[in-house]
């Protein structure tokens, strides 16, 4: 059980609308999360929000929903609007030096979420594993891609050390948050 199935309604016809929603919604918060950017000058690849809310997806909505988060957002930059870092868009952008990064948010998201729906989320310990496997899969993708663009010998210095200790931190607060919201949505079904 994720948070999303929690609220999630009975009915079957609002059940699908409130997934839709819960899924648009994710796709938005990433797309917002990502233009909270930072450049680095020496790297192709941006200091952004983004993998923190692509993992809070997963584990918030699941594996399908989350995969289908991330479908919904990778389909609307493809398509040209505005949801990649900086305002970027499209199918150039998409097989760029960060077009790996964008795959491996995909199957991150699926993966932490299919972590999430067996309860991964709601101890600290398993919620740092949870969050640890996410980011090693997006760097997977991430790193693999780019080093087709930097080289074998840069693609460490260009697309993962500059990024290690914001990780450490979006990890941190993720195995502080996830764990407590599962407490208190527990105390809140207890009293209804």
């Amino acid at each position: 059980m994720t948070y999303a199935d929690v609220l999630r309604p009975s009915v079957k016809r609002y059940a699908l609308l409130y997934d839709f929603v819960i899924i648009l919604f994710g796709s938005l918060f990433i797309a917002l999360s990502s233009q909270l950017a930072i450049n680095l000058p020496f790297s192709p690849v941006p200091i952004t929000a983004q993998t923190l809310a692509v993992l809070l997806m997963g584990i918030i909505l699941g594996s399908r929903r989350g995969g289908l988060c991330l479908l919904m957002y990778l389909s609307a930059g493809g398509i040209g609007l505005p949801v990649f870092a900086n305002g970027a868009s499209g199918l150039v952008y998409m097989f760029g030096p960060t077009g790996g990064y964008l795959m491996g948010f995909l199957i991150a998201a699926f993966v932490i979420g299919w972590l999430a729906e067996r309860g991964w989320d709601k101890r600290i310990v398993t919620t740092f594993f949870a969050m640890f496997i996410g980011n090693v899969i997006i760097y997977l993708f991430g790193l693999s891609w780019l080093s087709f663009f930097t080289g074998i010998d840069k693609v460490f210095a260009l697309g993962l050390y500059p990024f290690v200790i914001g990780d450490i931190l979006k990890i941190i607060l993720a195995i502080i948050f996830l764990p407590l919201g599962w407490k208190l949505l527990g105390k809140r079904i207890k009293e209804e």
